[in-house]
């Protein structure tokens, strides 16, 4: 049974760009759950299943799936096994998953009998999410670099055929584009943008230079541009968005380290 006095609640949203089914997978899969909780933590994705939670400090948290409705809701209590300030089922917790146009709203709500446990609890959720986001973006995007890779090997294609079509498999029709030379809205202007490219600076060629970063959706790559004779005629730095689907809604460009 629910514990009425519950009546002091810490509430918190976080937009991640994925699709509400990816998202709700961390709920019920004890590999992704401990993967924004901590190593060794577990779910039992089941009305009364265990919820075992391992802090990487070693603090343990515990309490018990009240309800769970794929892919919209889960609700289970929570407290402490070790430490403090709340033992285990004396508060409640409840993530609900809405979906919008750009991924999942995640809703969470944490109900506590007292108000002055609740203001303890704010900063940690505010941590706790942000794990959450990136555990689901870094999984979703685990082949980033691979994306960003073919990005720049389209630049590079002088074929105006085989360029249409690693452009479309790469990004979404909406695509918008923004460097010191672009402003760029939609692929048919992106696809005339790589022509011209290709027509005023015949055989350049883009690469990726280091390794790319990723959060929560939004990577960056740093470039080198080089002509037909293989010296570095510029580089730079692009930030890539990504869709719930992968594929890449914007980049922005930035010329000179």
């Amino acid at each position: 049974m629910i514990d009425t006095t519950l009546t002091h609640t810490l509430d918190r949203t976080v937009l991640i760009r994925a699709d509400r089914e990816v998202v709700f997978r961390f709920f019920t899969d004890s590999a992704r759950w401990a993967s924004w909780w901590g190593a060794g933590s577990s779910i039992e994705p089941r009305t009364g299943g265990r919820v075992y939670i391992r802090y990487p400090g070693g603090t343990e948290a515990s309490g018990e799936v009240v309800e769970i409705v794929a892919p919209e809701r889960m609700i289970f209590t929570y407290g402490f096994n070790t430490g403090t300030p709340i033992p285990p089922g004396s508060s409640l917790v409840t993530i609900e998953l809405d979906v919008e146009p750009a991924g999942t709203r995640v809703r969470l709500s944490h109900a506590f009998a007292e108000p002055s446990v609740r203001d303890q609890h704010v900063q940690g959720w505010r941590y706790q999410l942000s794990l959450f986001a990136n555990a689901v973006a870094n999984e979703l995007h685990a082949g980033v670099a691979a994306v960003v890779d073919r990005w720049f090997a389209a630049w590079s294609e002088p074929d105006g055929g085989k360029r249409q079509a690693a452009i479309e498999n790469l990004a979404g029709s909406g695509i918008c584009m923004r460097d010191q030379f672009s402003a760029i809205e939609g692929l048919p202007d992106l696809l005339e943008h790589l022509a011209a490219a290709q027509r005023f600076m015949p055989g350049i060629t883009m690469t990726r230079d280091g390794e790319v970063r990723h959060c929560q959706g939004m990577t960056v790559a740093n470039w080198i541009a080089r002509g037909p004779d293989g010296q570095e005629r510029s580089r730079g730095t692009n930030v890539f968005t990504l869709t719930s689907e992968g594929k890449i809604e914007s980049v922005t460009g930035f010329w000179g380290r």
